[in-house]
C-alpha cells in the first residue's frame, strides 16, 4: 500500500459532508427514493445472510412488524425484495433478495465510494 492509499479516519463532519453528497446525488438521479427505514430494511436483506424474515427483521432493526411490513410492501413495489411463504411454517414469510434489488444497491454503493474517495462532484 502506498501513501495514496492510505486509509483516513472520517470525521462527524466528513461522514456528514459524504452522506449529504451522496443524498443530493441520489435525489438527482433516476433511483428511485427511499425512506431511512426502507433503506435499512433492503440493507439488512442484502448485507446479512438469509433467510429474512419480517420479524427476524423488526428484531434486528429494532421496530415494529407493522413497520417492516410497510417497508417492505414499497420494496417489493421495487421489485428490490420478493416475499415467499415458508413451506415450511405457513404463517412466517421469508424475504428474499433480487437481481433489480442487488443492481439498485451495487449501483448506490458505487455513487457513495465515489463521493467517499472524490471523484464525483458534490
Amino acid at each position: 500500500m502506498n501513501a495514496s492509499d492510505k486509509l483516513v479516519p472520517l470525521t462527524s463532519r466528513g461522514g456528514l459532508e459524504l452522506w449529504h453528497r451522496t443524498l443530493v446525488s441520489s435525489v438527482r438521479s433516476n433511483l428511485p427514493d427511499l425512506s431511512v427505514r426502507q433503506m435499512a430494511i433492503l440493507l439488512t436483506v442484502y448485507l446479512t445472510p438469509p433467510p429474512h424474515t419480517v420479524r427476524g427483521l423488526a428484531s434486528a432493526l429494532g421496530i415494529s412488524k407493522a413497520a417492516v411490513t410497510r417497508g417492505l410492501n414499497r420494496l417489493a413495489a421495487l421489485d428490490f425484495v420478493r416475499r415467499k411463504v415458508d413451506d415450511d411454517d405457513r404463517r412466517s414469510i421469508n424475504v428474499q433478495r433480487t437481481v433489480r434489488g442487488s443492481v439498485f444497491l451495487h449501483d448506490y454503493g458505487e455513487m457513495i465510494a465515489a463521493h467517499g474517495d472524490g471523484r464525483a462532484v458534490p
